[in-house]
């Protein structure tokens, strides 16, 4: 039986991959959901070429463009009734992301949409809300390929904000090179660890709450615990235990993928050293991120069109991704 779904894609160009959801807006009993149907990986890592070079390669260009096309395929398979594509820090930073994107509109009819860090927050800010307790205070963190996203809530609020060029393929390209230690990688990571001392301790911070496909590896390799809590201890010990691994033992024992293996190390510190930082000994870590909050804009946005009784939008809860693949390596 052919059962008529409404459809909306996010397509989310980060430094390290780039990822396509498409989730179907479903409707009963008065409460809207959005389902995961169609969820498409690519470690397309353009950040590689851009923190090193300062571009994207003609060749990754390439990939790019092919990988888009087949996306839109898929969309158009799928029926998807609107899609949005954002891109992060790498095509932000890239000499020629703006001739690419053009390229991109031309050639395929497809917007991609630079975004900043504050538009990044902006984003995931519409679904993080549902999955924090009243009364409770939390620094999220959100590690991506080239920048580092830190929100503070208190109470369900969302009090403080910032971003940072430090993200997990920048971090682990600097330690390849020992550019870690110079004045203004040090100035750089001190600024952070001062933003996340003095709001962690001025908004009673109790609990953090970490997103990115990096710390849903290192709590898919640490824990079981329904309630998606891991502890600080928990990432030490699961680091460690990584650190002591080579890159083939990561991906043949380990079972990481290779595009996984190289940076999950760098961007474990990162979470880690926000935890130590802000005092705190737990963090939550939600499977939701970028991709979702562009959903939930999207269903806002269209909402008279998708909706089947021309009511008002109602808040939506996390998205549903039960019985889904969790996000791959």
């Amino acid at each position: 039986m052919n059962f008529p779904l409404r459809k909306l894609a996010a397509i989310d160009i980060g430094s390290n991959a780039v990822r396509c959801q498409i989730s179907a807006v479903l409707y009963y009993e008065g409460r809207y959901r959005l389902k995961r149907v169609e969820y498409v990986r690519f470690p397309m890592r353009l950040g590689e070429d851009v923190f090193a070079s300062g571009e994207i390669s003609p060749a990754k260009e390439e990939k790019f463009v092919k990988f888009l096309h087949s996306l839109r395929l898929l969309m158009e398979v799928h029926d998807v009734a609107h899609y949005l594509v954002c891109a992060t820090s790498a095509m932000r930073s890239a000499a020629n992301g703006a001739a690419i994107a053009a390229r991109v509109r031309q050639e395929l009819g497809m917007e991609i949409k630079v975004i900043d860090g504050q538009d990044e927050a902006f984003y995931i800010n519409r679904v993080i809300e549902h999955v924090l307790e009243d009364k409770r205070h939390y620094l999220h963190i959100d590690v991506g390929g080239g920048s580092t996203e830190f929100n503070i809530y208190h109470d369900r609020r969302k009090v403080a904000a910032q971003s940072f060029e430090i993200g997990s393929i920048r971090r682990m390209q600097q330690e390849e090179s020992g550019e870690v230690g110079t004045d203004a990688q040090a100035e750089l990571w001190t600024r952070m660890e001062a933003w996340v001392r003095a709001n962690a301790r001025k908004y009673h911070v109790t609990r953090a709450i970490g997103t990115g496909g990096n710390i849903n590896k290192i709590y898919s390799l640490t824990s079981s615990d329904p309630d998606k809590h891991i502890t600080r201890r928990a990432i030490e010990t699961t680091l460690k235990r990584l650190s002591g691994l080579s890159m083939t033992e990561r991906v043949n024992v380990a079972m990481l993928n290779p595009d996984r293996a190289d940076v999950i190390i760098p961007a474990g510190h990162i979470y880690l050293s926000a935890m130590q930082w802000a005092n705190v000994n737990t963090m939550v870590v939600p499977d939701i991120g970028l991709k979702d909050g562009m959903l939930q804009a999207l269903f806002e946005e269209f909402f008279d069109e998708l909706s089947p009784d021309g009511g008002h939008p109602a808040i939506l809860p996390v998205p549903d991704v039960q019985n889904q693949p969790a996000e791959m390596e």
